[in-house]
């Protein structure tokens, strides 16, 4: 992975073989992102996508092992605990030229990715809510 910023913005390069979300995990780490939003592009052959179904509060998770092109990606950066917290969905198109498209649990690059992450001042902390939907809410 390789990165410049630019005023508020962030450009990276996620490279062959490297998997995103551990990568930007890492990143904001070390440039110390506690929000911002993110955008990106490019091409796997591996990920994880799921659909959250509330009623059983669970992702049903599919996994493909496959040329992919991602057309979008997209969400943001929180913190949950005072840890890196990524929330990310993409959209993936297949050789058939069929989508899929969900939550992002893991995605392997096949040749590169190029992702935007543009910070934002300040944090937001996630809770859990045990109530209604089982999912970490921004605690806004």
């Amino acid at each position: 992975m390789n990165y410049k910023k630019i005023n508020d913005t962030y450009v990276i390069r996620i490279d062959r073989g490297e998997e995103i979300l551990s990568n930007l995990t890492d990143f904001c780490k070390k440039e110390h992102v506690t929000l911002a939003t993110v955008q990106g592009i490019g091409a796997a052959d591996h990920a994880v996508i799921g659909l959250y179904d509330v009623g059983e509060r669970k992702y049903h998770s599919h996994f493909y092992d496959e040329p992919l092109e991602i057309t979008s990606l997209i969400g943001n950066i929180t913190t949950k605990d005072g840890e890196v917290y990524l929330h990310l969905h993409v959209n993936m198109c297949r050789l058939d030229m069929g989508f899929i498209g969900g939550h992002l649990s893991e995605c392997r690059i096949s040749a590169t990715s190029e992702i935007f992450v543009r910070t934002i001042d300040g944090t937001v902390d996630r809770t859990f809510d045990a109530a209604v939907t089982g999912l970490n809410l921004l605690d806004v």
